[in-house]
């Protein structure tokens, strides 16, 4: 299927829009009207300019308020109508997406709405011109598809059909398997976007916080399904709205929401077994760093000499076949790093079960959701904010089907914030593990003591762990103990035990982790 993106959905002018857009390898675009309005170049310039590029105008957009008001008010709508019809033939642009009317002049009456949308329609296909109607989910009156599609079909005009855009449907938790009753070929166009589940005002919600798929938590592959048996044949086109997005590098935006088709239309993932190793450079601190993995007792790192610090540079993950793994991703045309450039190599896998409980990375917070959802078929858990002394750290842990390959992935809100990578060890008994690293000279981080005594409130029962640096943390599934070592250059370890199903990562510690890196940072060695 063709794969187009709305231009609001990546930074820029438009002409940088459009160079990004078909650099990523998209076949068309939807051109939103406020990236016209600004833009110097003549209708017949951008068309030019598309054309050079490889790209089609699939749509127009957007055309609203015009359906189901008061007789007086039709001719002036019409009249804005032929304006834009006359502009869409200069871009070379036959499809105009027309929103459910949102004023509060709107009549409630489906067979008005039908009579002036068939109007609508007629003038438009003496300009050689569709119309695709879309039920916006905060529309005045018309709010569900299923309503737009009763609308399209009263109307019964052959260049008049539906639009049907995922976050609408799906924001509202309206079942989606309708979609397959209404005919392939009245369905004129398909919009795409994900969205974390949030509690807020749909309009807000949808302006701020959409996404790409595999980005959110919508099912698209589900939805998109529902399109496909319908008879859908047209374009997979991504309209995202994202305040993050309108200040990112259009190139890397573009190139990331292709991913996120490429992967919606294969819908498939290596199968992953566990972590074979770290790889770690050592920087200046190889001795130190060489002498903290030996009374870890982790026998899965990989020590490499060199860099200006120690920082972990890549992750092998074990898997029954590592070339079919190593084809997903050239099919995919992604890069063979999460987007803080940690290499992921699969491999066979190696003697024994893995050490390595999880690893946690610090990495722009959509791009590597979407990298590891598409290139390792990870889950994601829920997003977390974690108050850090001077800003907020956001947490998203992911995992693999068998929940052997989980992946913490951090974004702080201030430069000054930690955290950095971690690799989080798995051992059996974490206090005689703390007792080592003291006597090695390593240390765990230093817990304050208000911190057990608040342990004790929270979970009685709780064992004494005071002056070990070790935190805890307990659930219906089982029980959770933890340390951290100090920061080696940008890279420390977590140690931990896993008692019971426990499959957390002890979030509600995340807090004093932090502070108690801000402190050790300030205290001199």
């Amino acid at each position: 299927m063709r794969k187009s993106i709305a231009t609001v959905s990546v930074s820029g002018t438009l002409p940088e829009k459009l160079t990004a857009i078909a650099a990523a390898g998209f076949d068309g675009f939807e051109l939103f009207e406020n990236d016209l309005v600004a833009c110097p170049l003549s209708p017949e310039d951008i068309r030019r300019m598309a054309a050079d590029l490889g790209l089609r105008v699939e749509l127009y957009q957007p055309f609203r308020d015009f359906e189901a008001v008061p007789a007086d008010r039709l001719a002036a709508n019409l009249r804005r109508a032929e304006h834009k019809f006359r502009l869409m033939n200069r871009l070379g642009a036959d499809l105009l997406l027309v929103c459910s009317n949102v004023s509060p002049q709107a009549i409630d009456d489906d067979a008005l709405a039908a009579e002036q949308l068939r109007v609508l329609a007629e003038r438009a296909a003496e300009h050689g011109i569709r119309i695709a109607y879309e039920a916006l989910a905060w529309g005045r009156h018309v709010d569900d598809y299923l309503r737009s599609w009763r609308i399209v079909r009263m109307a019964g005009h052959p260049a008049l059909g539906v639009c049907l855009d995922s976050f609408h449907i799906l924001s509202k938790g309206t079942d989606p398997g309708g979609i397959e009753a209404i005919p392939g070929e009245k369905i004129f166009f398909l919009q795409l976007a994900d969205a974390p589940r949030l509690t807020m005002d749909t309009l807000q919600w949808s302006r701020h916080y959409r996404c790409f798929p595999g980005q959110g938590d919508f099912d698209l592959a589900g939805f998109t399904q529902h399109v496909r048996n319908a008879g859908y044949r047209g374009p997979l086109s991504l309209e995202v709205f994202n305040d993050v997005f309108r200040r990112s590098d259009p190139v890397r935006t573009a190139a990331d929401a292709m991913l996120s088709l490429r992967f919606l239309e294969d819908g498939t993932a290596p199968e992953l077994t566990d972590f074979a190793y770290v790889e770690l450079a050592t920087g200046p601190d190889g001795d130190r760093l060489r002498r903290l993995v030996e009374v870890l007792g982790f026998d899965r790192a990989r020590l490499v000499e060199g860099g200006d610090a120690a920082e972990l540079r890549a992750v092998g993950i074990a898997t029954p076949d590592p070339l079919a793994a190593d084809a997903h991703v050239a099919a995919l045309s992604a890069p063979a790093h999460v987007p803080d450039g940690t290499r992921v190599v699969f491999c066979p896998a190696g003697p024994g079960d893995s050490t390595i409980d999880h690893v946690a990375l610090t990495a722009p917070f959509a791009e590597a959701s979407l990298w590891c959802r598409c290139v390792l078929g990870l889950r994601p858990h829920e997003s977390l904010e974690l108050p850090d002394p001077y800003g907020l750290v956001r947490s998203r842990a992911m995992t693999g089907a068998g929940g052997r390959v989980m992946v913490a992935l951090n974004m702080a809100d201030t430069p000054s914030s930690v955290p950095w990578q971690h690799v989080a060890v798995a051992c059996d008994d974490v206090v005689d593990m703390a007792r080592r690293l003291t006597a090695a000279g390593e240390p765990p981080l230093r817990i304050p003591g208000n911190y057990y005594d608040d342990l004790d409130a929270r979970f009685p029962g709780a064992p004494d762990l005071r002056g070990t640096g070790v935190l805890y943390d307990r659930a219906d599934d089982g029980e959770f103990l933890h340390l951290y070592t100090a920061t080696i250059g940008r890279v420390f370890f977590e140690v931990v035990q896993r008692i019971g199903g426990y499959s957390g990562y002890g979030a509600a510690n995340t807090p004093v982790r932090l502070a108690a890196q801000h402190g050790h940072k300030m205290r001199p060695e």
